[in-house]
C-alpha cells in the first residue's frame, strides 16, 4: 500500500456515504486516491437520486428503487472496504462515470 493510499483511507470511505462524499473531494484534494473514491461516491449519490425520483412511477419505480438500491448498498460496502483496505477499486458500471468527473 503506498503512502497516499495509507494517509487517507479513512477519509476515502467516508466518501461513500452519502453527501459525506465532499469531505475527500474537498479536503483531500491533494491525494488522487481519495479523490478516486470520493468521486465513486459522488456518483453513488447521484444514483441514488435518480433512483429516488424514479420511485415516482407506481409499482415498476418502486420495484426498480428497491433492487437499484440493494445494488447501491452492496457497492457502497465493497467501496468502503476496499479504501479502508487501501485499494484504488474501480465500481462496475459506475465507475466510468467517476473518471469523467472533473473536480
Amino acid at each position: 500500500m503506498d503512502n497516499d493510499a495509507q494517509q487517507n483511507r479513512l477519509a476515502a470511505a467516508i466518501g461513500y456515504l452519502g453527501i459525506l462524499c465532499l469531505v475527500p473531494l474537498l479536503l483531500k484534494r491533494n491525494s488522487p486516491f481519495a479523490q478516486h473514491h470520493g468521486k465513486q461516491g459522488l456518483v453513488l449519490l447521484i444514483a441514488w437520486c435518480l433512483l429516488w425520483v424514479g420511485n415516482i412511477i407506481p409499482v415498476v419505480g418502486t420495484i426498480v428503487w428497491a433492487l437499484g438500491s440493494v445494488v447501491l448498498v452492496i457497492l457502497l460496502i465493497l467501496g468502503m472496504i476496499n479504501a479502508l483496505n487501501g485499494k484504488t477499486w474501480e465500481m462496475p458500471v459506475l465507475g466510468e462515470y467517476a473518471k469523467q468527473i472533473k473536480i
